[in-house]
């Protein structure tokens, strides 16, 4: 397993729990609180290929930042990242350090998804609701960082061509339903309103203007920017936490090896520190099952691995790496 950590270290973990040491050749990674290095992925191709990408928080200057996405080479004797490009930066920079993002997962064509915060303070966050900013938004793009061919905005001007999506505040998790082929979207609400959210292509799905929650100030969120919880035009969530669980990356079940568990979406949680087992049927959710609450760790990822178990990651100063599944 290829594993990041928040700091700027990305390391290799063996099926046996054996951690290496640092990988050579990281660029320099913005951490502090959410921010530092975020997601990690390998190219569909990675077996010819040998193509890494992982999201990080970029320092631009040493007080402005922004949620980048880097391409890079792993070496043959796997210690070392070669030919590091950057191929995307949702900019604007900012000073801001909250609410980077940012998930990604490849498409079965090829292409990558891509999801950013809204940086969280009032005088960017509504650039959420820009189709000239990459922020609060789902992109898809090219292993070359530019855009895919067909997105909904392609053709709107001063759109940006890549926007899969809006209204997003602080998307944490992205994972492909195994059944339909939909995108489905874990996302931070303020203080309550955490959402899951069916993606359509084009679909606005609200914040700031509407939300589940209030205020990390006190006031509802609909009073402070006038339109509560729903607005036409404005795409509700198919689920939503009250209180915040602060849920995280996300995977759905296609595993034998507990076959109750077949399809069922399942939830990192931060804040809730457990995972949500979540029964779906067709796109709604039945049921909710809370597993390792007892283990008192914050879920940063789970993932299902190639043996057909699932594996979380934590968030923690000494971070572990779960196994479930059948013994």
């Amino acid at each position: 397993m290829l594993v990041t950590e928040k700091p700027g270290t990305i390391r290799i973990v063996t099926t046996a729990g054996v951690v290496s040491a640092a990988i050579d050749g990281v660029p320099p990674v913005k951490y502090r609180s959410n921010s530092g290095l975020q997601d990690i992925v390998l190219d569909p191709d990675f077996a010819s290929t040998r193509l890494v990408f992982w999201s990080f928080v970029e320092p631009i200057t040493p007080t402005s930042f922004v949620t980048s996405i880097a391409r890079v080479k792993l070496s043959a004797n796997e210690t070392k990242f070669e030919d590091v490009t950057i191929i995307y930066r949702a900019n604007p920079s900012y000073t801001g350090y909250q609410h980077p993002g940012s998930q990604l997962l490849f498409c079965k064509n090829g292409y990558l998804f891509a999801c950013f915060g809204e940086r969280y303070d009032d005088v960017i966050r509504i650039q959420a609701q820009y189709l000239s900013s990459p922020l609060g938004k789902i992109v898809r793009i090219k292993k070359d960082g530019t855009a895919a061919p067909g997105g909904p905005f392609a053709a709107t001007p001063g759109a940006l061509p890549e926007i899969w999506s809006l209204g997003h505040r602080d998307p944490q998790g992205l994972a492909f339903n195994p059944v339909t082929g939909d995108l489905w979207e874990s996302e931070h609400g303020p203080m309550a309103g955490d959402e899951i959210n069916l993606i359509r292509p084009g679909y606005n799905y609200g914040w700031p203007v509407i939300a589940y929650g209030y205020e990390n100030s006190g006031p509802l969120v609909g009073k402070t920017v006038g339109n509560g919880t729903k607005q036409e035009g404005m795409k509700q969530p198919v689920y939503y936490w009250d209180p915040a669980i602060a849920p995280s990356g996300i995977a759905f079940y296609t595993g034998t090896q507990v076959p109750e568990w077949k399809n069922n979406l399942f939830v990192a949680a931060l804040k809730g520190k457990h995972i949500v087992r979540l029964v779906l049927y067709g796109n709604q959710v039945f049921g909710e099952e809370r597993l390792l609450a007892a283990e008192g760790q914050r879920f940063r990822k789970v993932i299902q691995g190639p043996d057909g178990a699932l594996y979380a990651l934590t968030d923690q100063t000494v971070g572990r790496i779960y196994r479930i599944g059948a013994k």
